[in-house]
């Protein structure tokens, strides 16, 4: 049964800052090192773990325009109802569906030196596991790429593709940012190594 639009845009977003808020945060390094103020950038974090990985990007880059990369699908439909109330930009769309256009719209966030913020093993998976078009489109364009790797002490674990984690509230949450130096891949050989090894790198967290 599709979720009502007056939660996904009315309460959801409520709930979900009142849960951020609860939630004791450490980051690693310190956020006033990455600013990004004179370039466009990409933050991503696991599609698991965006419970706390999008309200992260609004307390890190409180000054840059935020624009969310979010599915066409019926669950995409609710994250951009919520994520719209809480002040991100969309641009709906997938690597399967819309992956030009969503391409497009993620060129001219970047060259206007806004954050693309986005799950790069969503919207279906596989889980932990980078897409090769948002490392090729970094790397291309040589825009930076900043990954959340999110660890928190106690949670509600869901059976789902996604392994998705609900953290308790009042709980802690260790962030570690990691500025990813992208190569230039000179064939989709190299692209498709680097992804295994980057993913691999980043899937146990």
């Amino acid at each position: 049964m599709p979720l009502s639009p007056v939660i996904s845009r009315y309460i959801l977003p409520v709930v979900l800052k009142l849960l951020y808020a609860s939630l004791r945060i450490s980051i690693a390094p310190p956020s006033q090192e990455m600013t990004f103020r004179e370039t466009g950038a990409i933050f991503a974090f696991w599609h698991g773990k965006m419970i706390i990985g999008w309200l992260l990007a609004r307390t890190l880059f409180p000054g840059k325009t935020l624009s969310a990369v979010v599915s066409l699908s019926e669950d995409g439909r609710v994250l951009a109802d919520t994520l719209e109330k809480c002040g991100f930009s969309l641009i709906r769309g997938s690597s399967s569906k819309g992956g030009d256009t969503v391409k497009s719209a993620m060129l001219e966030v970047l060259q206007h030196h806004g954050m693309v913020v986005l799950t790069p093993d969503g919207p279906r998976g596989p889980v932990n596991k980078f897409k090769f078009g948002t490392l090729r489109l970094a790397s291309s364009h040589h825009f930076p790429l900043l990954f959340a790797e999110i660890c928190y002490s106690s949670t509600w674990r869901l059976r789902s593709w996604d392994q998705f984690e609900i953290p308790k509230p009042f709980s802690k949450a260790a962030i570690t940012l990691h500025l990813l130096e992208l190569p230039t891949f000179h064939s989709e050989e190299e692209l498709q190594t680097y992804t295994t090894t980057i993913s691999e790198h980043f899937s146990h967290g």
